[in-house]
């Protein structure tokens, strides 16, 4: 009797907490209306959508871009030469490419063409160079030599890459050219693209509407076909949201697979095992090749060679996370669209698709701050946002910090000063429960999918929100955030646009290291629902 009354006490303290949190959340919102925004380079939304590409070159997935070069059926500077024109017409509308390397990537180029012309066979290239002249654009976040590496912090706006990050590396190896760097929120932690360096970046879909974040220039340009495959990264959702707000595929690979070197912020302590690299595509069959040329010798850690039987996998299906009360409900269309993907696929597989209720799930954002706040095994505590805030400057006190942005004077984004003040910590006294309770619900996961589960489950409560409406919903990312603690390999994979021309999806989970499994059904889901759809088509 004397638990149940303490989880009614802590029930009700919660119901009252987030009742705060969302009256604050409202206040800040009519606040901004009366404060001077971030500075954007982006031009007022009209028209309301980017135009659609012209270009067919556009139009093609990284592999068989890759094969037409190999083929000589086109020229790299041709393909390069598409993309720059692509940016420079729709970069104006959506503020994605914060930074570009035209010039450099023209000049790779013509390199590429040379080697083609030197008539090297097609399996060499095919096994050496498996993205031979393939675009690629870059999150700001990570390392691209000569590239600025802010991650939206005004005091390292003169930071320029003296090297690459080793993903980026790795692709460049690969024969992948670089086109510029992409627009994030302010270090990497918030689920809107805005900061007080670059600005803020707007929806193709809808330039009034948000990307999401932190990848979220890196899900408009792909989006927008700036580029077709990009790198992002992940730790509650970073990946997975801008792929979802901006209709195409991202990949949260198993925790510890691609390497996360040359990232600014990078993780330490116990948030080295949330933090996870991966790639975006416009397409689902670019998710493979790019995620073996990232993961480098990790890739052995997967089972990509095995092939999969679509009729074997056991589906599971949840619709929502049991009703946090931190959490906005799901909306309607994003649950007829996971409807009519269990529908599709108990109809044309002829599986059973089980529907389950995990009753932590409800938990997510408590589960997922406890566990990103925790020491790790050798006692290292996470490491403060407010250090992070005053890298390459002075500290930040975020009453302070909060007081001259209410006046316009400030450097940094409300959502960045939130997070310093502790917003993000509701119940550090709990922490030690929440965190058993994290380990325990990992360990369900785990048995209910085993070898050849995958879990439909949203990708996020909402549709792609209006600009600077997280802040009345600002723990919305749990729906992503909670895999990230838990480990598991999560595909996002669109589902067509919704009544208001915005894109729909679905997270599709599996067990650690099965990888394959998530990527295999989001081909199949590609080809049953279309995938990414073009911005603007009328």
């Amino acid at each position: 009797a004397r638990r149940r009354a303490r989880a009614m006490a802590l029930s009700r303290a919660e119901r009252c907490l987030a009742l705060l949190l969302r009256l604050l959340s409202r206040a800040c919102l009519a606040l901004l209306g009366l404060v001077a925004p971030a500075p954007s380079r982006a031009v007022p939304a009209s028209p309301r959508a980017v135009p659609p590409p012209r270009r067919l070159l556009l139009l093609l997935p990284a592999r068989q871009l890759a094969a037409r070069l190999r083929a000589r059926q086109v020229t790299c500077i041709e393909v390069v030469e598409a993309y720059v024109e692509r940016i420079k017409e729709v970069n104006p509308l959506i503020n994605a490419v914060v930074k570009d390397r035209f010039e450099e990537a023209l000049q790779e180029a013509r390199q590429v063409d040379k080697l083609l012309s030197e008539g090297p066979g097609d399996d060499y290239l095919e096994e050496k160079f498996p993205l031979l002249g393939v675009p690629i654009t870059v999150k700001e976040a990570f390392s691209l030599h000569g590239m600025p590496n802010t991650s939206g912090l005004v005091n390292r706006r003169n930071v320029i890459a003296t090297s690459d990050a080793t993903v980026v590396s790795r692709l460049k190896q690969a024969g992948a050219i670089p086109l510029g760097v992409t627009n994030c929120s302010e270090l990497c932690m918030w689920y809107e693209s805005s900061n007080r360096v670059y600005g803020r970046t707007n929806n193709p879909y809808d330039l009034q509407r948000i990307v999401g974040g932190s990848s979220g220039g890196e899900g408009s340009a792909l989006a927008a076909a700036c580029s077709v495959i990009g790198v992002g990264s992940d730790i509650g959702g970073s990946i997975r949201m801008p792929a979802f707000f901006n209709g195409v595929f991202g990949h949260k690979p198993t925790t510890g697979v691609v390497p996360n070197d040359g990232q600014f912020p990078n993780a330490r302590g116990v948030r080295t095992s949330f933090l996870c690299t991966g790639p975006m595509c416009r397409y689902a069959e670019d998710l493979e090749p790019m995620l073996r040329v990232m993961a480098g010798p990790g890739v052995n850690k997967l089972k990509l060679n095995e092939k999969v039987s679509l009729e074997k996998i056991k589906f599971h299906c949840m619709d929502h996370d049991g009703g946090s009360i931190f959490v906005s409900p799901v909306d309607k269309e994003i649950l007829q669209a996971q409807k009519k993907v269990v529908e599709h696929l108990e109809g044309e597989l002829g599986v059973q698709v089980q529907r389950v209720a995990i009753h932590k799930m409800k938990y997510s954002f408590q589960i997922w701050s406890a566990m990103m706040s925790s020491k790790d095994g050798d006692g290292q505590e996470a490491q403060l946002f407010t250090d992070l805030l005053g890298d390459h400057g002075k500290p930040v006190w975020p009453l302070w910090e909060l007081m001259k942005w209410l006046v316009g004077m400030s450097s940094h984004t409300l959502p960045a000063i939130g997070k310093a003040g502790g917003l993000m910590k509701l119940n550090p006294g709990g922490n030690a429960k929440l965190v058993s309770m994290g380990k325990s619900l990992q360990e369900e996961m785990e048995a209910l999918l085993g070898p050849d589960g995958v879990l439909l489950y949203p990708s996020h409560p909402t549709i792609a929100p209006r600009h600077h409406s997280p802040i009345c919903m600002p723990f919305n990312f749990a729906y992503t955030a909670i895999f990230n603690v838990l480990g598991l390999p999560v595909t996002q994979c669109p589902l067509g646009l919704s009544s208001e021309g915005l894109p729909l999806g679905i997270q599709l989970v599996a067990a650690s290291y099965n990888d394959h499994l998530t990527l295999a059904v989001a081909r199949y889901l590609e080809e049953a629902f279309g995938g990414w759809v073009l911005p603007g088509k009328v």
